[in-house]
Formats: structure tokens, sequence, C-alpha cells
């Protein structure tokens, strides 16, 4: 594994634990935030393998969707934990009034330990095929 790709793995599970501790916090919104962060880094971390990048977040979610879940290299559910994170990311950045429960973070950051996980096992599973 390369060393941009180990990286982002990193940041990824930093922002894991920082999601957890906002939300035991009681700063949900700012969890969810973290916690697509986490998604984010860990795509990003596949993207460096194939030595590309994207400036856009939108770019980077539609290159996951077309080669890796179109492709069935990950369940289609890795499709939805990343379009609802970006969703819940924009609403809790950017609304007024936008209320976050404990129930809505911890799912988020749920499905960014099982995400960020997935990535993970697929780059050791690459690393040691190649």
């Amino acid at each position: 594994m390369r060393d941009l790709t180990k990286y982002r793995l990193e940041a990824a599970a930093e922002r894991l634990t920082v999601s957890k501790n906002l939300a035991d916090g009681g700063h949900y919104k700012i969890s969810i935030t973290n916690s697509y962060y986490a998604i984010f880094n860990a795509v990003r971390a596949l993207l460096s393998e194939a030595h590309l990048d994207f400036k856009k977040h939108s770019a980077v979610i539609s290159y996951f969707r077309r080669e890796y879940i179109k492709t069935s290299l990950f369940e289609v559910k890795f499709s939805d934990y990343i379009g609802d994170a970006f969703s819940a990311r924009q609403y809790s950045d950017y609304a007024d009034f936008f209320i976050v429960s404990r129930e809505q973070a911890e799912t988020q950051y749920q499905h960014a330990v099982e995400f960020v996980e997935a990535v993970k096992n697929y780059l050791e599973a690459a690393d040691d095929n190649s």
C-alpha cells in the first residue's frame, strides 16, 4: 500500500474517533460531519491506489459508485451509506435549524465504521494479491 493510501486511511480512522467522541459529548451535528469525512477519506484512499483524485465531492462519490458498486466490488449498501452521509453532512453544515438526534449520529457513525473497514479490507486483499 502506498504512503498516500495509508495516510488517507489514517485520516479516516481519525475522523471516526472524532465522530464518536463528539457524539458521546452530545455534539451530534458535528459528529455527522466527521462520519461523512471518514467515508470520504476512505474513498479517496481507493482513488489514490488508482492514481486519481477529484476536486468535487460529487465526483468522488460518482467514481466510487461507478467503479466499485456497479462492478460489485462493494455491496450496494455502501452506495447508500455514502449518499446518506453526504446528504446529512450537507444539512448539518449548511441548513439552519437542522436537528440531529443521538440515534441519527450513532447510525451515521456505525455506517462510517463499516464503510472504512470494508475499504481497508479491500485494499489489504488487493495488496496481498499483488
